[in-house]
C-alpha cells in the first residue's frame, strides 16, 4: 500500500505539532511547516517527517515550501490549514497592522495554500484540504473577538463556497470547529488592542481577559480530540464537512441554532454584564 503524505501548516507548537507527531506515528509522510524550522528540536527525530520553512502570509514561501515538499515526497494527499493567530479587544482600538495581520494569517493564508495545491491535487486525481477553523467561525461566543470572528467566518464561507468548484475535481474540503483546548499556546499568541487614553472598554477587557486566563481546565477540550478528528477525516473514517469539537462547543452551537439571533446575542451579552 502506498504511503500517504500530509502537509501541515503551523507545526512549531500546539495542535500543529501534535498533529504532525500523530501522523508520523501512523506511518504517514509528514511535511511539517513553520516559520523557523531551524529552531525545531522534536519533529526532526522522526524519519518520515521533513521540515519546511513557511510563513503562510508570504506567497513566495508558500510556493517554495509546497514545491520542496512535493519534490521530497512525490505527492501530497492531504493539506491541513492549521496556522492561525488571534487579535482581541475593541475594534476601535485595533492598530491597522493587526487588522491586516489577523486577516492575512487566518484567511488569506489558507487561500494562498489552497491556490497552490489545487493544481497538484487535480493532476493526481484528487486530494483533501482540512481547515482548522473555530467555534467562533460559526457563532459569536465572547465580546472583543470581532476581528477573530471575522477571519474565521470568512474562512467558513471560503471553504463552503469552494465546495462547488472543487468537488467535481475530486478535491475534498473539510472544516473543524474547535473551541478552547489545553496546550495550544493560544493565550500566549493573542494580541490585545488597548489605548490608555480610552477607558470605556477597560471593564469589559478585564472581564474577558480574566475569563481567558482563569478558565477551568475541565471546560477545555483535550487537543487529542482535535487530532483524532483530523485523522478521521484524512483516513476517510469520517466524511463530515463540519466537525464541531467538544461538549461545550456543541452545546453553544445548539443554542445558537435553536433561538433567534437577537435572543442569542442578548443571552451571551448577559454573561459579561
Amino acid at each position: 500500500m502506498e504511503k500517504k503524505t500530509i502537509f501541515i501548516t503551523g507545526t512549531s507548537t500546539g495542535l500543529g505539532k501534535l498533529t504532525a507527531i500523530h501522523f508520523a506515528k501512523l506511518g504517514w509522510n509528514v511535511a511539517a511547516t513553520m516559520r523557523t524550522p531551524e529552531k525545531e528540536q522534536e519533529l526532526q527525530h522522526y524519519e518520515n517527517v521533513k521540515l519546511f520553512k513557511l510563513d503562510v502570509t508570504r506567497v513566495e514561501q508558500v510556493q517554495s515550501a509546497a514545491d520542496q515538499a512535493i519534490a521530497a515526497f512525490g505527492k501530497i494527499d492531504v493539506v491541513v490549514n492549521n496556522a492561525g493567530m488571534g487579535t482581541y479587544g475593541p475594534l476601535e482600538l485595533a492598530e491597522e497592522k493587526d487588522i491586516d495581520w489577523q486577516f492575512a494569517v487566518n484567511t488569506r493564508g489558507p487561500i494562498n495554500i489552497i491556490r497552490k495545491f489545487v493544481p497538484h491535487f487535480r493532476a493526481n486525481g484528487g486530494g483533501m484540504f482540512i481547515n482548522i477553523s473555530s467555534l467562533m467561525g460559526v457563532a459569536t461566543v465572547l465580546p472583543l473577538g470581532s476581528l477573530y470572528n471575522m477571519s474565521k467566518f470568512a474562512l467558513e464561507g471560503l471553504i463552503e463556497g469552494l465546495y462547488y468548484e472543487l468537488k467535481p475535481q475530486n478535491i475534498e474540503l473539510r472544516l473543524i470547529e474547535q473551541g478552547g483546548s489545553e496546550g495550544n499556546n493560544f493565550l500566549n499568541n493573542i494580541v490585545w488592542n488597548k489605548d490608555e487614553n480610552i477607558t470605556v472598554y477597560d471593564e469589559l477587557i478585564d472581564k474577558v481577559s480574566g475569563m481567558m486566563q482563569h478558565t477551568d481546565g475541565s471546560r477545555l477540550d483535550d487537543p487529542q480530540m482535535i487530532v483524532d478528528a483530523i485523522a478521521a477525516l484524512a483516513t476517510g473514517e469520517s466524511n463530515r464537512f463540519r466537525t464541531v469539537i467538544g461538549e461545550a462547543g456543541n452545546g453553544l452551537l445548539a443554542l445558537r441554532n435553536s433561538v433567534p439571533i437577537e435572543q442569542y446575542l442578548e443571552t451571551m451579552t448577559q454573561n459579561y454584564q
